[in-house]
């Protein structure tokens, strides 16, 4: 699963969260909300884990393909 980067960000910036905040809130390490943030794919698990914690579908940060 690849989570668009600017999706991402916008995400961030609208929820007022740091990555090391989100990664806490996620579940997941600070390094994967960091490498997810910088265009690298990570796995479903942790793509739904992301967008559950943004409050967001996860389709709404996924990359159009």
């Amino acid at each position: 699963m690849r989570v668009d980067r600017m999706k991402l960000a916008a995400e961030l910036v609208r929820k007022d969260l740091t990555q090391a905040e989100l990664a806490k809130i996620a579940g997941v390490s600070r390094v994967t909300i960091s490498n997810v943030k910088n265009g690298k794919s990570c796995s479903d698990t942790v793509g739904f884990k992301i967008a559950k914690a943004l409050g967001v579908d996860v389709k709404e940060i996924l990359e159009e393909v």
